[in-house]
């Protein structure tokens, strides 16, 4: 099937995924969809998007094909599975995977694509569901020039700032994992601090105040506290996210026989977090695990 250059599909309707093909409608693609969830399917049709009942029938035709699912091995499934797209795509297309996963599984899956002829961009992303529908992700994005050539209008539609991070697939997993390193003990000891403010009866707004004025403020603190302050644990990053990927970077350091205990504690609490039944919940859940074990209450829970 010929390539139609103004064709994407995205597989994977979810909160990051939704947006990113609203993107690219508003960009000007017919853009086909995909998800196991029948209410995102529906949402995406009310959008203007083409529901598909397969990856490979959204991806039929389609010059760019955007997978936004959980890890590797479900975009190993949207490949190269039953209803997969590789069996759709039309030569030269290009496939861009946006999960975070291990560089080896990326560099595995885009040589077993590219011997049939299409192209893979390892392009893992950051930003949240709001950027996303915004078009204003940043994407950690490496592949073959014919790659970031073949992606670039999809890219320019999604991304506020994309990172072109070298020739081979796998860079851009690499230094997704670097990064979801930080952001996993940066939110774990947010929790912690905040945990442990309220253990010293401290008004926690007014702590909220002055560490994101201090030194000792980060992205995440700012980020994921008012999530406590406010009790409100809907997920916008799951505490499950962060038990994959601070796991997958357990894999790696020790393959690479480096020790990484920062990261190592805060899996362990994000792990307890999930196994207390919250584990679907956002991932400043780990403050109310934290208050759990203390004895303590925070704002909307009872000690």
């Amino acid at each position: 099937m010929p390539v139609e250059t103004k064709r994407a599909a995205v597989i994977g309707l979810g909160s990051m995924g939704f947006g990113m093909a609203a993107s690219l409608l508003r960009a000007g693609f017919e853009v086909a969809g995909f998800d196991v969830d029948a209410a995102s399917l529906a949402r995406f049709a009310e959008g203007g998007g083409r529901p598909a009942g397969t990856p490979g029938e959204a991806a039929a035709g389609a010059a760019i094909v955007v997978s936004v699912v959980v890890n590797a091995a479900q975009t190993e499934a949207v490949l190269f599975g039953e209803g997969g797209a590789a069996a759709t795509m039309p030569d030269g297309a290009v496939f861009v995977s946006s999960a975070t996963m291990d560089p080896d599984v990326a560099r595995r899956l885009a040589a077993r694509l590219e011997a049939t002829g299409r192209h893979y961009l390892d392009a893992p992303m950051s930003g949240g569901a709001q950027r996303a529908s915004e078009g204003a992700l940043t994407m950690l994005a490496s592949g073959s020039p014919a790659a970031f050539a073949a992606a670039r209008p999809a890219l320019d539609a999604m991304t506020a700032k994309l990172y072109e991070l070298g020739p081979e697939p796998g860079q851009g997993a690499a230094f997704k994992m670097i990064n979801q390193l930080l952001a996993g003990v940066h939110i774990a000891a947010a929790c912690e601090a905040m945990a442990f403010a309220a253990r010293q009866g401290l008004d926690l707004p007014k702590v909220y105040e002055v560490i994101t004025a201090s030194a000792g403020n980060s992205w995440m603190f700012e980020n994921r506290m008012p999530h406590v302050l406010e009790a409100d644990y809907a997920p916008r990053s799951a505490v499950e996210i962060f038990v994959k990927d601070l796991g997958i970077v357990q894999d790696m350091a020790r393959s690479h026989r480096f020790p990484v205990p920062m990261s190592a504690a805060a899996l362990q609490m994000f792990l307890a977090t999930a196994a207390s039944g919250m584990g679907r919940d956002d991932d400043a859940s780990v403050a109310r695990l934290y208050a759990r074990m203390a004895g303590i209450r925070l704002p909307g829970e009872e000690a």
